[in-house]
């Protein structure tokens, strides 16, 4: 059962249209599971975690936060090293998007930008096989760097403790807070508070359904702030007959290991090269049978190739995608890329497979999924940012524009009140 091969052009609407769709994740049938949790956790806080815990995770909480300093690690020197070389680079490369307040002088009058950092922060950290430390890594970094200062790691608790390497991360992040709580109750305590779990203003970090549907439904109730909704993890790969298509399998695959619901969508204008890719992938079936289900159900069901007459078609149907991950493997990749107008992150050439920006690059591997890098970014500095705008009119230029103000305000029926508060400014002194 070979990967669907198909081919399309900019009509091919009744074939096209299955993978905009899929990309959305239907939560409703998760939020309807959810909203009880989220009330109990809001009602009865710390007790309902513990009862919660018990009930999905078979353990017993004594404490629902530890504190990552009181304990001891002993972790591989080989494993720091990969990590501390991943904590540099990331933090390299988001100091360089920091934002300075800014003024100057418009009409006669100061006009400017202050920036402020969100005051708390909680980063998601799944468990079990779905274990992502290095996301811990993309959360908490930028955040410390835009100044957010109070940030705290959530994680659900594990029978064996919790990962020695979860622990290390925030003892050299300066993290001090874990919350030892999981799933869509873990979310709701950092939303709302608890006796012992203050409340966070913003949540971001990966996870499963019910995790996906808190942090939407709470965020769409003006209680927490979300770094995008999200879904399923998915690549877009453009790529023409320069490329090695054994690489090109291997990076649809590193997708496709995430979950049976992440997509690869390979875009070629070149049908014998699609029956190479297609060739790789059952090689690597056969020579990589780890999650070989997972895999196969991934690649066959929500994958496919698509053969587009031109590289122009190509690259029309990417920004249609606006996928999370988008690689190009072209013979010039400058020229397709100037191109492209949504992806979440993108990785050029054939020596820049996503994994390196999973871990090691730097850039961030927090993105919207779900076709939302149509209207989100990558996390960033920036999102842990709010602007402030400031101004400081001039008597001058106040006498100076009062009549377009006053034109205005009549226009709008706000004369009254609007309007008399300039005009009064421009007969009287403070």
């Amino acid at each position: 059962m070979p990967i669907p091969i198909l081919r399309c052009d900019r009509n091919s609407r009744n074939q096209l249209d299955r993978f905009l769709l899929d990309a959305k994740e239907d939560l409703s049938s998760a939020t309807e599971k959810i909203l009880p949790i989220l009330e109990a956790v809001r009602t009865r806080g710390d007790q309902a975690l513990v009862e919660y815990t018990e009930k999905f995770d078979g353990i017993k909480l004594s404490s629902v936060t530890l504190d990552p300093r009181s304990i001891q690690t002993n972790l591989d020197p080989k494993i720091k090293e990969a990590f501390l070389r991943a904590k540099a680079n990331i933090e390299e490369f988001h100091k360089a998007q920091k934002r300075e307040s800014w003024s100057k002088t418009i009409d006669g009058n100061r006009l400017g930008v202050k920036y402020t950092a969100i005051p708390s922060l909680s980063v998601y950290a799944p468990g079990g096989k779905a274990l992502y430390p290095s996301s811990v890594l993309m959360g908490v970094i930028p955040a410390m760097i835009a100044g957010v200062e109070n940030i705290q790691l959530v994680t659900p608790p594990q029978k064996e403790g919790l990962p020695e390497i979860l622990i290390w991360l925030c003892q050299i992040l300066g993290v001090n807070r874990i919350v030892t709580v999981g799933g869509a109750q873990g979310i709701a305590a950092c939303a709302y508070g608890t006796e012992s779990i203050p409340k966070s203003e913003f949540i971001v970090g990966p996870g499963n359904a019910y995790v996906a549907a808190a942090k939407s439904y709470l965020a769409g109730k003006g209680l927490i702030g979300i770094d995008s909704p999200a879904g399923p993890s998915e690549v877009t790969i453009i790529a023409d007959s320069s490329a090695n298509p054994k690489w090109v399998a291997c990076d649809m695959l590193s997708q496709a290991e995430h979950g049976e619901d992440s997509s690869a969508i390979l875009l070629t204008t070149e049908e014998s090269f699609a029956k190479q890719v297609s060739e790789e992938l059952e090689k690597a079936f056969l020579e990589r049978p780890k999650r070989l289900e997972m895999k196969q159900h991934s690649i066959y069901k929500n994958s496919a190739i698509l053969v587009f007459p031109c590289l122009e078609d190509c690259i029309w149907f990417s920004n249609e995608l606006a996928p999370e991950h988008l690689e190009i493997q072209t013979k010039d990749n400058e020229a397709v890329f100037s191109k492209i107008l949504h992806a979440g992150s993108v990785f050029l050439g054939p020596y820049s497979p996503v994994a390196m920006g999973d871990y090691i690059s730097g850039t961030n591997h927090i993105l919207p999924t779900a076709r939302g890098s149509r209207i989100y970014s990558s996390l960033g500095v920036d999102t842990f940012l709010k602007r402030v705008t400031f101004q400081e009119v001039t008597k001058e230029s106040l006498e100076k524009l009062y009549p377009f103000v006053k034109l205005m305000s009549e226009l709008e029926g706000l004369d009254e009140e609007h309007g008399t508060s300039v005009k009064v400014r421009t007969e009287e002194s403070p």
